[in-house]
């Protein structure tokens, strides 16, 4: 018996069939293309990521037809959602997380309720990103679609619904539409009436891990699934990550190193204090009970090493393998694309701060690494004001597998990080979630004993984190003394 956990992200979905000791059994993995058609916007067609979707559940369930997959539970994006119909098929694009075309809605947002309310009751920090304000932009521009829409939808319940049964959300997938209270755990009447959407028209919300149903023999049969299937709610792709990399108990933190790098610490209930809101560092349900998760993320991830290799040439290891073997006297702003926390500035750049005649491509190569890193210890450091501290951290993600780079984020983030033997571990979260669900697990504390695995630990090379503290103190100064030239720009 096997369990299936599927990842759906914003370019790409991963379908992983797991052993319960969380062995892979079977892997598929496919790209598909974001659309750009305005300045700002950012969409995914829906139909296609389905497509890709059913490709790889196929492939996956044919390697595991001697270990047949038992139950399935599902990893999304946040902030994406589309209008579907009462069939569930989608009646436009999604308005994925980094589009950013709903600026005078948030403004409208403001005067309405306010900043801190909003983050009193949902846990978001109001801001084009959160679904809340694309939603009231589509209702005011695309007005048509009210009528023919019967469901707003994220990708986890759009998927549940093309599996044949009522879309479900849970927890932590529901807040971050910013649609959700996350104190009394439902749809907020205030917020949805002020844009007249009814709770009807989402999907109900549940906790994480709870048992949605059965595939029917048609839709198993279309992918190639054994009979009687149990489908589980999963949760948002972050949460499910650290689950995934054991990421429970207070003081941890997953460090997810991808195309946008993301910390996510776990923590019991946190006051909504006025230093978090004003870092826009959110909170909200972890798909593990009574456990709360907030975000530090950066859109500028393993995107600008893609940026370097497609721009100066080679390949992701040789660009990582040629950087300096030294810490850089360089400084990088790496703002290349919309900020992520703690600024939220869809305006800024990207800066590379001390070049000389003497400076090398390795040590250009080595300092955008470092700025990466840089902006991910001034997150941490601003969780701590904010009452969320982190001892270690678990590494997951594409980025984790380059020990240079491991090495460099211990060292400037002078913690001990623990790289996990699963690096898709939001494939792997989702499949412990179905895998308690059915009892395979007793609690949530077992599922992580039994399955998740370390690979290696980073220890903070002392004087290389000495010399990256001082540098530190010089970076961050560079947003605050920079912005006003490059908002200009």
């Amino acid at each position: 018996m096997s369990l299936l956990g599927i990842d759906i992200g914003t370019t790409g979905c991963k379908v992983v069939a797991f052993q319960e000791t969380g062995t892979v059994l079977a892997q598929e993995t496919a790209e598909y293309p974001l659309a750009f058609p305005k300045s700002g916007w950012v969409e995914l067609d829906a139909s296609v990521v389905w497509e890709k979707l059913v490709r790889c559940i196929r492939s996956v369930a044919a390697r595991t037809r001697r270990d047949p997959i038992k139950a399935l539970s599902i990893s999304s994006q946040g902030e994406a959602f589309l209008p579907v119909d009462a069939s569930g098929n989608p009646l436009a694009r999604s308005i994925v997380t980094f589009d950013n075309r709903a600026v005078r809605q948030v403004k409208w947002w403001k005067r309405q309720i306010g900043r801190s309310e909003m983050f009193r009751r949902t846990g978001m920090p109001l801001s084009a990103m959160g679904t809340l304000p694309k939603l009231h932009w589509l209702l005011q521009h695309m007005s048509s679609l009210r009528l023919q829409t019967r469901f707003f939808l994220c990708f986890h319940d759009f998927v549940v619904m093309k599996l044949g049964l009522p879309p479900v959300i849970d927890y932590s997938l529901a807040a971050r539409t910013m649609m959700f209270d996350v104190n009394t755990l439902k749809w907020s009447s205030r917020i949805l009436d002020k844009i007249e959407v009814k709770q009807d028209q989402l999907a109900e919300a549940v906790p994480s891990g709870s048992v949605v149903g059965q595939l029917s023999d048609r839709p198993a049969a279309f992918l190639g699934l054994p009979k009687g299937v149990v489908v589980v709610a999963g949760g948002h792709d972050q949460p499910c990550g650290a689950f995934g990399a054991g990421v429970i108990r207070t003081g941890e933190a997953a460090y997810a190193i991808g195309t946008v790098e993301c910390i996510t610490p776990v923590f019991e209930r946190v006051r909504p204090t006025l230093s978090l809101l004003k870092n826009n560092l959110c909170f909200y349900p972890h798909v593990v009970p009574n456990r709360f998760v907030s975000l530090a993320f950066n859109f500028t991830g393993g995107s600008l090493l893609r940026w370097y290799r497609d721009t100066f040439g080679g390949e992701y290891q040789e660009v990582v393998r040629g950087s300096s073997s030294r810490p850089t006297s360089l400084l990088v702003l790496p703002h290349f694309t919309m900020t992520g926390t703690p600024s939220l500035d869809p305006h800024s750049k990207g800066v590379i701060v001390g070049l000389q005649l003497s400076t090398t491509k390795g040590q250009i190569t080595r300092a955008l690494l470092e700025g990466v890193t840089m902006e991910m210890r001034l997150n941490v450091e601003l969780l701590s004001r904010g009452g969320i501290s982190t001892r270690r951290f678990r590494a997951v993600g594409g980025g984790s597998k380059s020990p240079i780079w491991m090495q460099m984020k211990a060292d400037i983030l002078n913690r001990p990080i623990d790289v996990m033997k699963v690096t898709e571990a939001s494939c792997l979260g989702a499949a412990l979630l179905a895998g308690t669900a059915l009892g395979i697990y007793r609690s949530h504390v077992e599922a992580v004993q039994v399955a998740v695995k370390k690979a290696r630990t980073y220890e903070p090379h002392r004087p290389r984190s000495r010399y990256y503290t001082e540098r530190f103190e010089l970076y961050k100064q560079l947003y605050p003394t920079l912005s006003p030239i490059l908002h200009a720009m």
